[in-house]
């Protein structure tokens, strides 16, 4: 159902089972997927893809073109998965020609109040991002992750799986995966054992990566702590998560705990 005051573009692809309410915009190149509901003055721009059941609150604005004075007019999209629910004021933009010209959004995530999402992001799924999160550039952020309120993520850092970020932390620093940071400029306080509680992990797994914790970031030698992990840790699934995203490429340095 389409509102009578909705402009809608006539070369839009609109599911027919769409609601879309009163005065929001929908531009040519935008394609919006069964069930979802954009309930009103919602702008919907650019090249962008909205998958199933998505639901998309007032004054967002979604796919409108990238903050970043280096782009200049390229072709570039916007894709976004499944049961995601984007409340108001949420603003997300598609990606730049530096960063592969796509920024893409998971399932099952939940954008609070004036949460914005900057151009070559990759959010995964199951996230929260709490109200007035800011996400620079080229930030990756991993599955089940939970980010508080008023958080400011510079741009290209990382989020690992199933991290959580304190209410108005500053992240200049990449967060492993499980990992619990906080702070004006974040700092790794210790894992997140809610979340890994949460996703199910069994406490024989939980001892092993709590364990692999302590050993690695028990000196700011992190790298060189790896290799006092004997090799039960260092196979195990969820360490092997976290000293893959150690060692993968990156840009931004990782989170540390604070010294002694």
């Amino acid at each position: 159902m389409i509102h009578k005051t909705a402009i809608v573009d006539k070369n839009a692809k609109i599911a027919d089972s769409v609601e879309i309410g009163p005065y929001s915009i929908i531009g040519p190149n935008v394609e919006i997927g069964d069930n979802t509901v954009l309930y009103s003055h919602v702008n919907i721009a650019g090249n962008t893809i909205i998958g199933n059941n998505n639901l998309i609150y007032p004054f967002s604005s979604i796919g409108t073109p990238p903050q970043d004075l280096k782009y200049k007019g390229e072709k570039n999209s916007l894709i976004i998965g499944n049961s995601n629910i984007f409340r108001e004021y949420v603003n997300i933009n598609p990606g730049t020609e530096q960063g592969g010209g796509i920024t893409s959004i998971g399932d099952n995530n939940l954008f609070m109040v004036y949460c914005h999402v900057a151009h070559d992001c990759k959010i995964s799924s199951n996230i929260v991002l709490a109200n007035n999160v800011q996400v620079g550039g080229h930030v990756t952020i991993q599955k089940n992750a939970v980010i508080g309120g008023s958080c400011a993520i510079h741009q290209f850092s990382r989020i690992g799986e199933a991290a959580m970020i304190g209410g108005m932390t500053g992240v200049l620093s990449d967060v492993i995966p499980f990992g619990l940071s906080l702070g004006n400029r974040n700092n790794l306080i210790g894992l997140n054992l809610i979340g890994l509680r949460r996703s199910k992990v069994s406490n024989e797994n939980i001892k092993k990566v709590q364990l692999a914790y302590e050993i690695i970031f028990k000196t700011p030698s992190f790298r060189e702590n790896i290799e006092g992990l004997n090799s039960d840790l260092k196979n195990n699934e969820f360490v092997k998560k976290i000293l893959n995203f150690i060692n993968s490429d990156k840009k931004r340095p990782i989170s540390l705990p604070l010294s002694k």
